[in-house]
């Protein structure tokens, strides 16, 4: 299945997460707000409230295709700190499943040592904390399954690469002429 799943988290970056949602739902892809939380009403970290679709316990890693952590802070703590959350991503890397991560969040990547030896970005402020990776200042990194940006100034082409990956390279652009020219 193409089904994609964003885990959304109490302080998480509005624009990282919602642009990737938008997206790829306006490229047709199965995308799946998901709440981490007690609640599917979670509260970005500009204090913008977002219905998930989903809760965590709903999800099926079978059913992924693809799994987003947005970042912004302190949302890219608490994805980082939920157990669930880390089995999950361990068994979608192990079952070779596509794993992005923009901002902060690659750090989460890093913790379950997904980025060893692989090209890997983040936000600039959290390159000391990816020491297995191989540090890239790219806007968009891709190695492998692992898709890594650096924050939200980056997150259209975040989400253009993964509409890319899903669809191909006709799509995102298509796409991006239709958001950025109106065509």
């Amino acid at each position: 299945m193409n089904r994609v799943f964003v885990f959304l988290a109490d302080g998480f970056e509005e624009i990282e997460g919602l642009t990737v949602v938008d997206m790829l739902r306006r490229a047709d892809i199965d995308t799946v707000m998901v709440s981490i939380g007690d609640s599917k009403v979670i509260t970005g970290s500009h204090h913008i409230e977002v219905e998930a679709d989903i809760m965590f316990h709903e999800v099926l890693e079978p059913e992924g295709a693809m799994y987003v952590l947005p970042g912004g802070m302190p949302g890219t703590l608490n994805l980082k700190e939920h157990e669930g959350l880390g089995k999950l991503l361990k068994k979608a890397y192990q079952n070779d499943k596509y794993i992005a991560a923009i901002c902060a969040a690659p750090t989460i990547l890093e913790k379950y040592g997904m980025l060893e030896g692989r090209k890997a970005t983040s936000y600039p402020a959290m390159e000391e904390e990816l020491k297995s990776a191989d540090y890239q200042t790219d806007r968009v990194v891709v190695d492998g399954k692992i898709i890594t940006s650096r924050g939200m100034g980056t997150a259209i082409e975040f989400a253009a690469k993964m509409v890319e990956i899903l669809k191909g390279t006709k799509e995102k652009d298509d796409l991006l002429k239709s958001i950025v020219y109106g065509e």
